[in-house]
């Protein structure tokens, strides 16, 4: 085919082919040319048999495009020149679809079909048509570029056009305009190979009738749209019998009044437009065999034959549910935008500031009714005007435009707006700026509160601050002197006690042993001044417990232990609640390194809400066990009522009660604060299930530690190892600093142990620095509230002095408060030990100092040399 001439010629020799049989509906021919003995195959696969083929062909509804094997245009139907602005003469034999399709689209086309199909694809026609030459089934969305440059989506079908040896002599590309989001898929029919792809395909239903209406043509996709099988409808019922009644009876009563002429319903309702020469695309819901509906797009077309009397009609239909689907949703999508819209107004409204939007110059784009009110002025006449201008200084309210459009953000920038009534209004203006999607600059968030009265109670306020400052310095010094005297007080008691304990000890672990009365009478000694000695410390506790210092004892302890006395004494108000409390004892002994008392304060506390917030004959159960290597989980579970999610939000907050403050039950809503801060300051976590109706599960976890080996041994025992001290080959010496003769008397007799070991005593800072120079001792004992200078004068001046700078020097005193400790330890004491003494940690104290001072003899030595 070389030029119009020949391509109109073979065209006419096609058509000739082809006729109308009656009642076998209409025959639909390939045309296939041979111009040569070795069968060359045709250049394009053309045109259309019969009415059928005319209505496709000349049908502005489509484009249907036909092509030769190299992808060159053989066909360009009316619909693909009205469609794509091209006439047939300018494309034909000229381009390929790929010259008038979006060239972006065609290589990203050709990527994804690469990685699908897992072989490469060149962008261009080839794109286009691979899967359609590889036998499968290609509808696809594109779009198309028109003559004048503008460009529409298009859905499009594929078919590669075959011979009957089954070789690809072209392609056909059938489309239909996309833009209103109609994806309706393709109906269209084609001579020979064309027929064949149309009548094949699954995606459309093709109903063609005789001119009364009944089926003569009802292809695959129809079979499968409407359940039926060609057998079942053809030549015995019209496409009326498959739709909805109702809408056919309606279709007929719009047509009516449309077209003025009335319309009988049935059929006729369907086909009465394309009968007038009328383009007729519809919806209608159509009725499968089994009963169940689905709307569909219908698109029909007369069928004409050459003396243009109607012989049929084309019905071709595209399931719609898809795009119903999204009309609804899209429907949905707009009403709930309306809804946000309506709710973002109304909560601009109902705010408390005035509100302002402007552009990034400051001209105002919009306000709230806040605003109006601030400025006198209404929102029409407020937009469109500089904000600055609304305040007495503009230039200070146009220095914080700028402000915000460089930090993005402001807050509290205080202006005072002007009503146009004269009226002025201190206001706080909180800014910030907003984008667009694509994170350009929109303008600036304004939001201005009258702060009139603020100002007034801040004023009020720092007054009142004042005075609180005030009167905290008064609290601070009474708080001082308090302390002072706790400190006063623990000494005078801790000076005495000493004495008592140390002597005690000493006779307990005296050679010969003291007898068994003696040892009874010892043993009520020490147990009534360690329990008068942890009163006291108690009394020193208070001071820390007001400054929000608690301090922590630390020690390996058994869980198990410990729960198991927390669950003696919780048995009395179990009890009154009559609540089941079980112990479930783990087969393991778990040791955690705690503060022992806090420990079970934190058990006991959990242990009491669960009692207390249970149901009437309830259980608590404990347990515990390894949630880890090196942790172990505590757990208390209660069958009460549970709390909810919100409830659970707001557990471990300082007063919250969680809604029982109705309830009988007494608290402060303070006891699960406190015991998640012990939890947390010895090292560990607390948590919480719950579920309603069910009860709570109160957990925390602690690292464990392991088992000691053995028993601590009692205090004569352990006073008795230390007193077994290996003495130095040379004589070492002591030198005691202390105006207490009670105190000098039982240091004395505890070194006097010590036979290589010698002790000196003064009993002042001056006799005592004296004594350390000439004696040079190789450790100094040192007491802190001394006659005349402090022990603190003294180890400074004992530090200044080159013989006696590197003397270790351990102060020994009543002064036990931690301030006090930390003090002297930053003023330079080797060690601190506070009366009265532990014999034993005081000897281990003595044996530390007296390593140190020879390691610094002989490095004093090898210096020398």
């Amino acid at each position: 085919m070389k030029g119009d001439d020949t391509k109109r010629a073979q065209a006419d020799e096609i058509k000739s082919l082809s006729s109308f049989i009656k009642g076998e509906g209409i025959n639909l021919f390939e045309a296939v040319i041979d111009e040569s003995s070795e069968r060359r195959h045709a250049e394009e696969a053309l045109l259309n048999a019969g009415a059928l083929q005319r209505a496709i062909f000349n049908s502005a509804n489509f484009s249907c495009i036909a092509t030769d094997a190299k992808g060159v245009i053989q066909i360009f139907n009316v619909g693909a020149e009205r469609m794509l602005g091209y006439s047939a003469i300018e494309v034909v034999d000229n381009i390929t679809p790929a010259e008038i399709s979006d060239p972006q689209e065609i290589i990203a086309r050709a990527k994804a079909l690469s990685v699908e199909l897992c072989t490469p694809i060149e962008p261009g026609f080839d794109a286009l048509v691979f899967k359609a030459s590889r036998g499968i089934e290609d509808i696809y969305q594109l779009t198309y570029i028109r003559k004048d440059g503008s460009r529409f989506p298009a859905v499009v079908s594929v078919t590669a056009l075959r011979d009957d040896q089954g070789i690809i002599i072209g392609y056909l590309l059938i489309g239909t305009d996309n833009s209103v989001g109609k994806q309706a898929e393709e109906a269209l029919l084609k001579a020979g190979a064309l027929q064949k792809a149309i009548f094949n395909s699954a995606n459309f239903s093709s109903i063609a009738t005789d001119a009364h209406g009944v089926i003569q043509i009802f292809n695959v996709g129809a079979e499968r749209m409407l359940g039926y099988t060609a057998d079942e409808v053809m030549n015995k019922i019209t496409p009326a019998d498959i739709s909805d009644p109702k809408e056919v009876i309606e279709r007929a009563k719009e047509l009516s009044i449309e077209l003025d002429t009335a319309i009988t319903p049935g059929f006729d309702a369907l086909v009465f437009k394309a009968r007038r020469g009328i383009e007729d695309i519809y919806e209608l819901t159509y009725i499968r065999k089994d009963g169940s509906r689905f709307p569909a797009v219908v698109s029909v077309t007369a069928l004409r034959d050459e003396r243009q009397a109607i012989i049929g009609y084309l019905l071709i239909g595209t399931d719609n549910t898809a795009r119903k689907r999204i009309e609804e949703e899209q429907k949905e999508l707009s009403r709930r935008l309306q809804d946000q819209h309506f709710y973002t107004r109304n909560l601009i409204e109902s705010n408390i500031d005035a509100l302002t939007t402007t552009d990034p110059s400051g001209i105002i784009t919009d306000v709230n009714k806040q605003m109006e009110e601030l400025t006198g002025n209404q929102r029409d006449s407020l937009i469109g005007t500089p904000f600055k201008d609304y305040f007495t200084d503009p230039e200070f309210a146009a220095a914080g435009i700028k402000r915000v459009l460089s930090e993005k953000i402001i807050s509290d920038y205080e202006l005072t707006a002007r009503n146009k009534s004269g009226k002025e209004t201190v206001v706080s203006i909180n800014a910030a700026t907003f984008y667009h999607r694509d994170n350009k600059l929109q303008g600036i968030f304004y939001g201005a509160r009258d702060v009139t009265e603020r100002n007034r109670l801040n004023q009020k306020l720092l007054e009142k601050n004042i005075e609180l400052e005030n009167a905290k310095a008064v609290a601070e010094k009474a708080n001082l002197a308090k302390s002072d005297f706790l400190s006063s007080m623990s000494h005078e008691l801790r000076t005495p006690l000493g004495a008592i304990l140390g002597f005690a000890q000493l006779m307990e672990s005296s050679t010969p042993a003291p007898l068994p009365a003696q040892k009874r009478s010892i043993t009520q000694i020490l147990k009534a001044g360690w329990y008068l000695l942890e009163l006291i410390n108690e009394i020193l506790d208070l001071a820390l417990i007001e400054s929000g210092k608690l301090p922590m004892s630390v020690e390996v302890v058994s869980l198990s232990e410990v729960m198991q006395e927390c669950v003696l004494m919780s048995e009395p108000q179990a009890k009154i609640h009559d609540i089941n409390v079980i112990f479930n004892r783990s087969t393991t002994k778990d040791f955690l390194h705690v503060d022992r008392t806090r420990l079970k304060q934190v058990i006991i506390n959990l242990l009491s809400n669960a009692i207390k917030y249970n149901r009437k004959g309830g259980s608590v159960i404990l347990e515990h066990s390894q949630s880890s290597d090196d942790m172990v989980r505590f757990s208390v579970r209660d069958t009460g009522e549970g709390l909810s999610a919100e409830q659970l939000g707001q557990l471990f907050q300082p007063f919250n009660r969680l809604g029982q403050e109705a309830n009988n039950q007494q608290g402060t809503g303070i006891g699960l604060v406190v015991s998640k801060r012990l939890v947390e300051s010895m090292g560990g976590v607390i948590g919480v299930q719950s579920t309603v109706g069910v009860g709570s599960v109160f957990w925390f976890e602690l690292q464990r530690t392991d088992e000691p080996v053995s028993k601590l041994a009692d205090s004569a025992i352990m006073v008795t190892k230390a007193l077994q001290y290996k003495a130095p080959e040379h004589l070492q010496t002591l030198l005691y600093v202390e105006d207490n003769p009670a105190n000098l008397m039982l240091v004395e007799n505890i070194i006097s142990r010590r036979p290589n070991l010698r002790f000196l005593s003064a009993a002042d800072a001056i006799q005592g620095i004296e004594m350390a120079h000439t004696h040079q001792p190789d450790i100094i004992l040192m007491d802190i509230n001394l006659p005349g200078i402090s022990g603190l004068v003294a180890l400074k001046i004992l530090r200044e002095s080159p013989i006696t700078a590197s003397i270790p020097v351990v102060a020994l005193s009543a002064n036990a408060i931690p301030r006090d400790i930390k003090k002297g330890l930053d003023a330079g004491f080797f060690h601190y030990l506070t009366k009265p003494l532990r014999i034993n940690e005081f000897l281990k104290t003595v044996d530390i100092a007296l390593e140190h001072a020879n390691k610094s003899a002989v490095i004093a030595d090898d210096e020398a040399k």
